[in-house]
C-alpha cells in the first residue's frame, strides 16, 4: 500500500509502527538496518500493560484515601503504596528500553529512492565534461605541497594523522570559497550565522547521531555532556529545539558556518588520501525548517543551489540519488554531488542534501503553528561549501601545465587573482 499523504511518510511514532509494521520491517530491510520491529511492539505492549496496572492501583489508593482509614486500611494502603512504587520502577525501566529502541528506527524512504547498497545509486545527471589535460595531471596533495600551501607532516606532528596546516594562498582560497558561497545564499534569503563547534549530546541524538555508539564518528568531551559537531546541521537543528515556529511568511532558511570534526575511523588508503578524509574542516551548511507539504520541492531547491555553486566554480560533476542502504537514519531521501577528481580518476562526493521530513523535529519537539494548533516541521540540510573536498576538486580540475591553479571568473571578486602560483 502506497501512502501518498506527505505526513505519513515520516510518522515513525509508535502509532504508525503499530499500524504498518510490515512496511516498517521492509523499510529496515531496504535500508540494511538490523532492527526487530516485533520486539519493539512487544515492549510497547508490555509498557502499556504495566501502565494500566499502575493506573488501577493508583485509582484504588485514591478511592481508599477519600475516607478516614481504619488501622487495617492503613496497613493495606502502605502495601498498596509499595506495590505502586514497584510498578513505577518496572514501568520506568521498561520505558527506557522502549524509548532507546524507538530512537533507532530509521526514517521511512522516498518511493523513488533506489533500493540497494552503496554502489546502487542512480546517476541523475552529469554536468560538464571531465577536464582533458594535455599533460600528466597531479593530485591535489602534490599540487598544494609544491605550491607550499599545505603541510600534512607538521599537522601530524602537532595533532595527529589527518590533521594539516593550510598556508599562503590556500588560506585565501578557502576564505574566497566561503565568501562566494555566502554571497549566493544571502541573495536567496538565507540567514547567515556562525554556530558553536560543540553541542549537547541530547541535541546530537535528536539529530539522529549516536555520540556514544560503537561505530561513532563523533569526538566526545571527556566527563562533559558535550561533543564536537561533525556538521552545523546539528547545531542549527538544535537552534529551534522545543520551539513552535511561525512559518506563515515561509520556510526558515539558515546558512551556518562552523568547524566540523569527524573521527573517520578506518578511512585511509589511496582513494582517501590528502584532503578527501580529514578529521577537521570548515563547512558552510544550508538548513531549512518548513511545512511538510513544502519539503520535497525545497529539497530540489537545495540541490539546485549546490549545482549553481559548482557551476560557478566551473567544476565537472555528476548528481546521484543515494541508494536506500547508504542513507543515514534521518534521511528520507538524499542527493549527492560528486566532482571529478584526479586522485580517484573518477568521481568523489563534495556535497550532499537530505530531506529528513519530520524525523528530527519529532525527536527535538520542533513544531509550527497551524490553523488547528501545531504540527511537526520538516527539516532539510545541504552542503554549500566544504573546505576539504571543494578545494580538492577545485585545484585538481583547474591545474595548469606549469603547476599554477586557474581561478574561475566568478570566484575572482573574492580572490582577486587569476592564478595561484
Amino acid at each position: 500500500m502506497l501512502l501518498t499523504n506527505c505526513n505519513l511518510y515520516a510518522m515513525l511514532d509508535i502509532s504508525f509502527i503499530r499500524s504498518y509494521p510490515e512496511r516498517v520491517k521492509q523499510n529496515c530491510v531496504n535500508r540494511r538496518v538490523v532492527f526487530d520491529v516485533d520486539a519493539l511492539l512487544a515492549l510497547d505492549e508490555k509498557r502499556k500493560n504495566i501502565q494500566a496496572q499502575v493506573d488501577v492501583l493508583r485509582a484504588k489508593r485514591n478511592a481508599m484515601s477519600k475516607t478516614k482509614p481504619t488501622e487495617d486500611q492503613i496497613i493495606a494502603l502502605r502495601a498498596l503504596g509499595d506495590e505502586i512504587r514497584e510498578g513505577e520502577r518496572i514501568l520506568e525501566s521498561t520505558h527506557e528500553q522502549y524509548a532507546a529502541m524507538l530512537k533507532t528506527v530509521p526514517n521511512l524512504t522516498h518511493p523513488d529512492t533506489p533500493v540497494g547498497g552503496e554502489e546502487d545509486f542512480v546517476v541523475l545527471e552529469i554536468q560538464h565534461e571531465a577536464p582533458a589535460f594535455d599533460f600528466e595531471p597531479k593530485d591535489h596533495e602534490a599540487l598544494l605541497t609544491n605550491l607550499d600551501m599545505v603541510d600534512f607532516e607538521r599537522g601530524a606532528k602537532v595533532t595527529g594523522s589527518k590533521f594539516y596546516f593550510v598556508k599562503n594562498d590556500f588560506v585565501r582560497l578557502n576564505q574566497a570559497l566561503i565568501q562566494y558561497g555566502m554571497e549566493i545564499l544571502s541573495q536567496k534569503g538565507f540567514v547567515i550565522m556562525e554556530t558553536p563547534d560543540l553541542a549537547k549530546q541530547d541535541i546530537l541524538v535528536g539529530a539522529g547521531f549516536n555520540p556514544r555508539g560503537a561505530e561513532k564518528q563523533i569526538y566526545n568531551i571527556e566527563e562533559e555532556n558535550l561533543s564536537l559537531i561533525g556538521t552545523a546541521e546539528i547545531t542549527t537543528l538544535g537552534y529551534h529545539a522545543d520551539e513552535v515556529l511561525d512559518l506563515g511568511k515561509g520556510p526558515l532558511r539558515y546558512a551556518a558556518l562552523s568547524h566540523c570534526f569527524r573521527t573517520e575511523a578506518g578511512s585511509y588508503g589511496r582513494t582517501s588520501k590528502g584532503l578527501y578524509r580529514v578529521h577537521q574542516f570548515t563547512k558552510l551548511e544550508m538548513f531549512i525548517f518548513c511545512k511538510p507539504e513544502e519539503s520535497e520541492s525545497l529539497h530540489r531547491e537545495l540541490l539546485d543551489i549546490e549545482k549553481e555553486i559548482c557551476d560557478g566554480l566551473e567544476l565537472a560533476y555528476r548528481v546521484i540519488d543515494v541508494a536506500s542502504g547508504d542513507l543515514g537514519n534521518p534521511a528520507y531521501r538524499k542527493f549527492d554531488i560528486e566532482a571529478w577528481m584526479v586522485m580517484k580518476q573518477g568521481y568523489g562526493e563534495i556535497t550532499s542534501t537530505s530531506n529528513c521530513t519530520d524525523y528530527q523535529a519529532r525527536r527535538l519537539n520542533i513544531r509550527y503553528k497551524t490553523e488547528k494548533g501545531t504540527d511537526f516541521v520538516h527539516t532539510l540540510n545541504g552542503t554549500a561549501i566544504a573546505l576539504s573536498r571543494f578545494p580538492l576538486a577545485f585545484v585538481e580540475q583547474h591545474q595548469q601545465k606549469d603547476g599554477r591553479i586557474r581561478i574561475p571568473e566568478k570566484l575572482r571578486p573574492f580572490f582577486h587573482k587569476e592564478y595561484i602560483g
